[in-house]
């Protein structure tokens, strides 16, 4: 009986909801028709989000290997289980099981065969290639031709795969014939041939490629990829001719055939590329933009051409804002698992920087220019200004109004393709006309909306803005009569943009030296962008030269002399030897000057710094050990062997908090009176002060009274004592009592593996260390729908692009990590710091400062990690969001020379999510976690 429904009742619908869903992957994959295809179109990328078909489907393998134990059909439930999570998207998951069913049933050949299958094409979304070709191989060799015919042409399939991956093309060759000659199914062995055709194009055989490609267009395959194989077909035949004018007349030709109108698009892009490979960067650009024009229905290729005038404009014509807003565009419009796709969102990220600046500079210049005039002027010029906005707003309006309008006379995609549809016909889908009308009106209101639940619910936000609009009793100034009540709507207005002039305006010295600092730290920005990150030297002198001109009285124009000096030793040596001589001359004392004559200055400035270093840590090990006499006496004694240097106003604060221990209030405020006086621009400590004073005040009675100002009963009292966890030294040396190591440190308690228990069983106690294989892996009873195999963490692909030489085609590196982009609202900002002994409780100590004098009562607190023997992460957090981690950042990093108190080269820092930092077990998933963090944020 167990036999019965375990076989026609659970697997029967496990096995259906995997199909249904390959067919569902399958209809919405888009083909990328100027790469090779993929071998089968049936798997996105992970996600944070479990499919509730595929879970549904986990819970009825595990129903058959928990409930239904005695059946013949275990291997089969097993076998689910991989397949699920293969499609899934959790690869390591699925290639756990499918271990596990090609260890245990050896007896069943079909499973055997079918595991290795789904087993290789898991290994290869891991890209491990070796290990992939180990099972697909093992597949190859135990085929039997008399039995299990259905899996031969997966067998071969799979190794095409694994061919196109690895780049051996004459392999993939014999091994798309293969499947082919042994499909059964016509449409999947038409598009094998398509690749067949691509390989055989790589391989040298023209003419074998344009026969397949030519059985494609003659084929009832869909018409996407039936025109793509006329195009291959034009391509490789003019290429054979030697003709490259003719092909371009050819392409374009196409545009003339009616059923080419919607793939006018793809044929644009085709002739760019043919004038990307004859040098022709702006008739490229031209059909480029042609392509992108003629985009309708097909996002994906409009995304291509966004992505191709990005990288020109990056690459051949230096134009980085235009690429920014290329970048913008191709972000918005391809999918997000485009392969490469966070490669392309991390450039754009880093241009948004060049973006921002130039965007700083060229407001604040308006409104220092607006500054000038006097009000009578300085109101027509805003006026005029305003004018514009609003015109070329209306313009922008009515551009896009047109697109849509043209937009809408396009029939849907999803319409009907039968010979049925006719205007004679009274049911409405089969009438093309009353579909074209639907699909129209239904863009006109809602646009271009996804089918999916809820989908009306983008057009809460417009439609708040129509009411507020209605509700709304004044009228906007600035907008044009067409935008006044009783008009058409949709019309633009700049009410806004007059307000934000008008208020932005420097009318005073203090307003204008504020602008003139955005402006030139906008310009230092950009500079140091062009400098380090787009090495183009060319550009960043330029910035510099212009810093110098425009800022005259720069205090830093010494690190700006010195930044020519080096920028021009490689483009102009007498331009670089004038900056050199500047520098030697008129700031000889200065560190730039000493590098230049002292090459081993900056070694000797290290080992300075080192020692310092050093000496500040035994002065606050004294500190942290109460010896506050010791304290009081040994900072004046550091500060006079080391003058000027850059901790002093830390071992200030160090020194009157171990005299707050032995004093009253009015000493102790008036020493750190004192400190912000002497270190008035002081970014760490002197604000910390400021807040401590202002509690103070605030609390001024009850201190006067207290005998001693601080004590260390109750650490919590007031807001400036050290942390409790700072109260003993927090170290890892030999000479520490161990017993003592426990007690500053906050060890992350590692994720437990899930135990599963068997029915009429106790469940198996997995510990979460084990590395080596188990014989069999975890199963989820009934109530527990997501399987984690107690080996390794989940694998997520993460995917790279690198743009060729001659920037046309962008290939997908694959590259595995442990680690996720899943959503969190659990972030911290991490330091690392290479070294298990290091006592790290004066960087904490500074850490602690920034957080009290910036995040106090945030909750926001910072602890320690040991990573392996030799790794220390100070972790700061929780963010609850990935935005204030990254604003937490962005002010913390400026000062960590001064919180850490080790060796600049000894820490990096990072921000890592709750759910990573605990994967941190040793230094080499630390390793893999920090190029992970490199390629992905």
């Amino acid at each position: 009986m167990q036999n019965l429904t375990a076989h026609y009742n659970i697997l029967f619908n496990a096995k259906e909801i995997l199909r249904l869903k390959q067919v569902s992957y399958e209809s919405s994959f888009v083909d990328n028709y100027n790469e090779i295809l993929s071998v089968y179109p049936d798997t996105i990328t992970q996600s944070g989000t479990p499919d509730k078909d595929l879970e549904e489907a986990i819970v009825k393998g595990n129903k058959i290997i928990n409930i239904k134990e005695q059946s013949h059909y275990q291997g089969d439930a097993y076998l689910v289980l991989g397949k699920a999570n293969f499609l899934e998207g959790n690869y390591f998951n699925a290639t756990e099981f499918l271990n596990y069913v090609i260890k245990s049933f050896p007896a069943r050949l079909d499973l055997e065969q079918d595991a290795l299958i789904w087993k290789a094409r898991s290994l290869m979304y891991l890209n491990e290639l070796p290990q992939a070709k180990i099972a697909i191989d093992s597949a190859i060799q135990i085929i039997d031709p008399k039995k299990n015919k259905h899996l031969i042409a997966d067998i071969y399939a799979t190794k095409l795969q694994y061919d196109i991956n690895a780049q051996e093309y004459a392999d993939g060759e014999e091994m798309a014939k293969q499947a082919i000659s042994h499909c059964s199914n016509k449409m999947q062995r038409l598009r094998w041939t398509f690749i067949l055709s691509q390989l055989q194009e790589l391989n040298q055989k023209p003419a074998d490629a344009i026969t397949n490609y030519s059985k494609i267009a003659s084929s009832n395959v869909s018409f996407e990829m039936a025109f793509n194989a006329s195009l291959n077909r034009i391509r490789i035949e003019d290429a054979r001719n030697g003709v490259k004018t003719s092909r371009t007349e050819r392409l374009l030709a196409l545009l003339k055939e009616p059923n080419n109108k919607e793939f006018k698009d793809q044929i644009y892009f085709q002739v760019a590329e043919l004038q990307m490979v004859d040098k022709n960067i702006d008739g490229a650009i031209k059909n480029y933009k042609l392509s992108v024009r003629n985009s309708v229905k097909n996002q994906s290729q409009k995304g291509l051409s966004y992505l191709r005038l990005a990288t020109i404009y990056f690459k051949n014509k230096a134009d980085y804002l235009t690429s920014k807003k290329y970048y913008d565009s191709t972000l918005t419009t391809l999918p997000v698992n485009y392969p490469g796709y966070q490669s392309i969102k991390k450039t754009n990220a880093n241009l948004q920087i060049l973006a921002d600046g130039y965007q700083t500079i060229a407001r604040e210049d308006t409104l220092q220019a607006l500054a000038k005039m006097d009000e009578k002027t300085r109101g027509t010029v805003i006026d005029k200004m305003v004018s514009d906005k609003t015109l070329q707003q209306q313009a922008d309006l009515n551009a896009a109004n047109a697109a849509a309008a043209a937009a809408n006379n396009v029939t849907d995609p999803s319409g009907p393709r039968s010979g049925r549809a006719n205007a004679a016909n009274t049911f409405y889908f089969y009438n093309s006309n009353a579909v074209s009308q639907g699909y129209g009106d239904f863009k006109r209101k809602w646009g271009d909306r996804k089918l999916e639940d809820n989908w009306r619910r983008s057009s809460r936000s417009n439609s708040d803005i129509t009411a507020n609009s209605v509700n709304t009793t004044g009228i906007d100034p600035d907008a044009p009569i067409s935008g006044q009540p009783g008009a058409k709507p949709k019309t633009a207005t700049a009410g806004g943009y007059r307000a934000e002039l008008i208020q932005g305006l420097p009318l005073t010295p203090e307003l204008l030296a504020q602008s003139n600092l955005k402006i030139y730290h906008a310009y230092i920005d950009i500079a140091n962008f062009y400098r380090d990150i787009l090495g183009d030297k060319k550009e960043a002198i330029a910035i510099y030269e212009n810093i110098l001109r425009r800022f005259p009285n720069d205090p830093n124009k010494v690190s700006i002399y010195y930044n020519l000096y080096r920028l021009y030793s490689d483009v102009d040596k007498s331009k670089s030897d004038q900056y050199k001589n500047i520098l030697l001359k008129e700031y000889a004392d200065t560190p730039f000057a000493k590098i230049i004559s002292d090459p081993d200055y900056a070694k000797k400035l290290e080992d300075e710094n080192a020692e310092f270093t050093q000496a500040y840590n035994r002065v606050f090990d004294l500190y942290a050990q109460k010896k506050y006499p010791d304290v009081i006496t040994g900072v004046p004694q550091l500060v006079k062997q080391y003058p000027g240097n850059k901790l002093s106003a830390q071992l200030y604060y160090l020194k009157t908090i171990a005299e707050g221990h032995n004093e009253k209030l009015a000493p102790f405020t008036d020493s750190l009176q004192q400190i912000t006086k002497t270190f008035p621009d002081d970014k760490l400590v002197t604000p910390l002060i400021n807040r401590q004073l202002a509690y103070i005040n605030t609390n001024l009675t009850e201190l006067q009274a207290r005998p001693v100002i601080l004590t260390d009963d109750n650490p919590q009292e007031i807001p400036f004592t050290l942390d409790q966890a700072l109260h003993e030294e927090t170290a890892y040396r030999p000479v520490v009592d161990p017993n003592a190591i426990n007690q500053p440190q906050v060890r992350i308690e590692r994720q437990q593996q899930i135990a599963i228990e068997k029915p009429k069983q106790a469940p198996p106690k997995i510990a979460p260390t084990i590395l080596t294989p188990i014989k069999q892996p975890a199963v989820i009873t009934k109530q527990v729908q997501q399987i984690t195999p107690p080996v390794e963490q989940a694998v997520q692909q993460n995917i790279v692009i690198t743009p060729t030489t001659n920037n046309q085609e962008v290939k997908a590196d694959v590259i595995t990590s442990v680690f996720t982009m899943h959503d969190s609202t659990n972030y911290y900002f991490a330091v690392n710091v290479k070294s298990g002994t290091t006592n790290l409780a004066s960087s904490r100590f500074g850490f602690g400062q920034f957080i009290r004098a910036n995040y106090s009562g945030k909750g926001i607190k910072h602890q320690l990690l040991p990573v392996g023997t030799d790794n220390q992460v100070i972790y700061v957090g929780r963010f609850s969001t990935l935005a204030d981690a990254k604003k937490y950042a962005r002010e913390v990093i400026p000062l960590l020379p001064d919180i850490m108190k080790v060796p600049k080269d000894k820490y990096s820092f990072f921000i890592i999510s709750q759910e990573n930092l605990n994967k941190l077990a040793d230094a080499k998933l630390l390793d893999s976690y920090l190029d992970y963090y490199q390629k992905n944020f």
